[in-house]
């Protein structure tokens, strides 16, 4: 079969629940589909979390049946100094620890990057001892089904995760979760993190590798360590964690002016950055004119990845949703996402963070025709 007939095989029968290592491509035929590098990159948001259970190797197999490019692990370290993926360290909300008695004693509150936070954390446990516990859906009213996996698979390792991309020709973009916290804790995320990548042979910026953090620091760090890209990433409001510890008042807006992206282009190769700061919404909520942040961003010879797109309505521009409001489900029923990355793509973004990347894929293959 072709290898589109593969991939709408695939995403057909992942939506029906079918066995996803049945029908993951095979590596030299996922690399030979892989679009050209002047193309926009297709990036599975935790994998596909919109399908399966985030940051789980049923996620990541996921989002590459259906088309990703890359697939982003967030990067948290065990006490013992491995990487993990997590959305966060502290995991009382991915994973059953809170069924686990013999862990109760280690429920705890930390500050993290200024806000206090109470659970269980990563950097307390070994990863034999994390090996035990098992995922979960961290937002079940949101995504019901994909509660039916919570249970079945373990947290992976980064190396997991890499020896799954290689396996089957995709990329991977990691992220540094609170940089400036794990040094304070004296588990630095930079230099296993790139160990971990040279292993496996990724450490040249040809390797299908993007590094991401929303800290300064650990790229300017990372870009005298790696010649692997390195992503500036950036939130709708607020500032980078590492400059508010140090007192520095740069912001994030300051960032994304003419002046802060050359700055960044000094250490970085790119920019990920909130959707709304390429197409902001107004007071009523309802979506404003582009900003001038694409062009600027590519003056600076910067790439231009956007997180996150989502299916459901409660995730989607006002613009976008469809439906009842008053409807008990509307929050969780899927909007016109198609539309919105189309809108996306117009305006010319160099990759897309997507929950459910089939989708991101679709859009952009009936761009192509």
């Amino acid at each position: 079969m072709t290898t589109l007939k593969a991939l709408a095989a695939g995403a057909l029968a992942v939506l029906l629940g079918g066995t996803v290592a049945g029908v993951l491509l095979q590596p030299e035929t996922a690399a030979a589909d892989r679009r050209r590098p002047d193309a926009a990159i297709v990036i599975g948001h935790r994998g596909a979390s919109a399908l399966r259970p985030e940051h789980t190797l049923l996620s990541y197999e996921t989002a590459i049946a259906l088309g990703a490019d890359y697939i982003e692990p967030d990067l948290v370290s065990t006490k013992d100094g491995v990487l993990v993926a997590r959305h966060e360290n502290e995991i009382s909300g991915t994973t059953d620890v809170g069924q686990h008695p013999e862990f109760a004693g280690r429920r705890t509150t930390k500050t993290i990057d200024g806000a206090q936070v109470t659970g269980w954390f990563t950097e307390d446990f070994t990863l034999a001892e994390l090996r035990t516990l098992r995922a979960k859906e961290r937002l079940p009213e949101l995504r019901p089904g994909n509660t039916a996996y919570d249970g079945l698979a373990v947290v992976p390792t980064f190396d997991e995760v890499i020896k799954l991309a290689q396996r089957h020709g995709v990329g991977v973009y990691p992220e540094t979760k609170h940089p400036t916290y794990f040094d304070s804790i004296g588990l630095s995320l930079e230099e296993p993190l790139l160990a971990t990548l040279a292993a496996n042979g990724w450490r040249g910026g040809r390797d299908p590798v993007f590094i991401q953090s929303f800290e300064t620091a650990n790229l300017r760090e990372l870009s005298r360590m790696t010649r692997l890209p390195l992503i500036q990433l950036i939130s709708a409001s607020g500032a980078p964690y590492d400059r508010v510890a140090a007192g520095d008042p740069l912001t994030y807006d300051q960032m994304v002016t003419p002046a802060g992206l050359r700055d960044i282009a000094k250490y970085a190769d790119g920019v990920g950055v909130d959707t709304r700061r390429i197409v902001p919404a107004g007071p009523d909520g309802r979506l404003l004119p582009p900003t001038t942040l694409i062009r600027d961003a590519h003056r600076t010879r910067l790439a231009v990845h956007t997180w996150t797109v989502r299916n459901e309505n409660s995730q989607l521009p006002l613009d976008h949703r469809t439906g009842n409001p008053a409807s008990p489900v509307y929050a969780r029923a899927h909007g016109d996402v198609t539309g919105w990355l189309g809108r996306l793509y117009e305006l010319g973004v160099d990759g897309v963070f997507a929950d459910d990347p089939g989708t991101a894929r679709a859009v952009l293959a009936a761009r192509s025709r």
